[in-house]
């Protein structure tokens, strides 16, 4: 395994972030995502989504939900000529499901994705909008780089300064992650 590949967080980093999107209606790309996404397709980058849907372990939405919010994604996506290879999705919360090992920072999900794809975590990169979206670049050696929202805590970009890169949008990841290759 040689190949690396880009995981993204969903929501705040590809979607603005409603708080447990049920209904396809609201599912909204954040300006220049898709041309982010497309940018990575074209630089032959394997675009991995791993998110954290614990609105599910909740009761507050369905895999039924969740589904259609990821096809309408997908869509959007594609209407824009851009796609995500695969996405990877932890429906758990400790306080309702108890402790996994999928739940973000946890690495479950990466590891799957990188064994089913052929991909080398090593040589990846780790984005988001929260700590715990680029913390797993620790536990592999990749890199990670925080692309902070609204949402985005103070003390974690304190944090991910430390310790990863922080850039204003994805766009300026994006460049990063291309421009990293040689």
């Amino acid at each position: 395994m040689s190949r690396g590949a880009v995981f993204l967080d969903r929501d705040g980093t590809l979607i603005v972030d409603v708080e447990y999107a049920r209904s396809p209606d609201q599912v909204q790309l954040i300006p220049g995502a898709a041309d982010a996404i497309r940018r990575l397709n074209e630089a032959k980058w394997p675009v991995i989504v791993v998110t954290n849907q614990s609105g599910i372990a909740r009761g507050l939405l369905t895999h039924e939900d969740y589904a259609a919010v990821h096809d309408r994604l997908d869509a959007l996506l594609r209407a824009d000529a851009a796609h995500v290879d695969a996405s990877y999705m932890c429906p758990h919360h400790p306080d309702f499901t108890g402790a996994c090992e999928c739940r973000k920072p946890g690495t479950l999900l990466f590891r799957r994705a990188a064994e089913a794809h052929g991909l080398d975590p090593r040589s990846s990169w780790f984005i988001g909008d929260k700590l715990r979206d680029v913390t797993p670049a620790r536990a592999f050696g990749g890199r990670g780089i925080l692309v902070p929202s609204l949402a985005t805590p103070a003390q974690e970009i304190a944090a991910a300064r430390r310790e990863f890169s922080v850039l204003d949008s994805l766009d300026d990841a994006v460049t990063c992650v291309i421009e990293s290759r040689p």
